[in-house]
């Protein structure tokens, strides 16, 4: 399905970060980066294995601190906030983990009920039940709502996993390497999905992958991120038309082989 254009304000940021480091002992993961995302836009961060993408995600949900920078989401500085503030910054935004992170011990009812009953109590019963139906017709899977995980396939998992996110309307989504481990028809599901999401619940997100696919079907913008900085930004065309040997093989192992 090719992405429909998205209805991005270019005039909001909802989240920028500015002169990001981070090392670990002695190895420097990101080496002062700077990046915007604009209210409405899907963004893809893209890097191999160990780039340090995964870490800029735990980095802006403020499960990491960073040695030098600044990281404002919705306004709010992530380094300065109380663990109540952080809390409550974080039910504004949506995690998408690689490994969908659902309860086994839970049904998929209950899953996608865990976080309306933690964070919004007052909620009745007919409330949550509309909820709970509501997010699983906009992930496709309404048929599963009484399923264990382990009845489920990957894609189903990563479905139900978006849908537990989506739950408590958040206005900035983040997605861990949403095709990771799928075979290629789920992988195409799941990039259909997040531009529908996007769309259908006005969402900013940064999407981090490895996958080329990923990134030219659901990314308004991409970010090369290569030895720790930002080496290319712009539209897929724009950071793969180059010569420069550290993105060209990336390039070609993913469209050529």
């Amino acid at each position: 399905m090719e992405k429909a254009k998205a209805n991005i304000d270019y005039t909001k940021t909802v989240i920028s970060i500015r002169g990001l480091e981070k090392s670990f002992e002695d190895f420097a993961v990101l080496r002062g980066i700077d990046l915007d995302l604009h209210q409405g836009e899907n963004l893809v961060v893209l890097g191999r294995s160990g780039s340090g993408k995964s870490v800029l995600i735990k980095l802006i949900s403020g499960l990491l601190k960073p040695d030098k920078g600044t990281i404002e989401v919705l306004g709010k500085d992530v380094c300065c906030l109380s663990d109540k503030e952080l809390r409550e910054l974080r039910i504004r935004m949506g995690f998408s983990f690689q490994s969908s992170a659902l309860y086994d011990s839970m049904t998929v009812r209950k899953n996608l009920e865990f976080p309306l009953v933690r964070n919004q109590k007052q909620l009745g019963r007919k409330e949550i039940d509309a909820a709970v139906e509501s997010v699983l017709d906009a992930v496709g899977l309404s048929q599963t709502i009484n399923q264990m995980p382990a009845e489920l396939s990957g894609g189903q998992r990563k479905r139900i996993g978006i849908a537990r996110t989506l739950i408590l309307n958040p206005e900035i989504m983040l997605y861990d390497e949403p095709t990771g481990g799928l075979d290629p028809i789920t992988c195409t599901e799941i990039n259909d999905l997040i531009n529908e999401v996007q769309q259908r619940y006005h969402t900013s997100s940064i999407i981090i992958t490895h996958d080329l696919t990923c990134a030219k079907s659901t990314g308004d913008r991409i970010a090369m991120l290569i030895d720790g900085k930002f080496q290319r930004t712009g539209s897929f065309e724009e950071v793969f038309e180059t010569k420069d040997e550290r993105i060209k093989p990336f390039f070609d192992y993913n469209f050529i082989q």
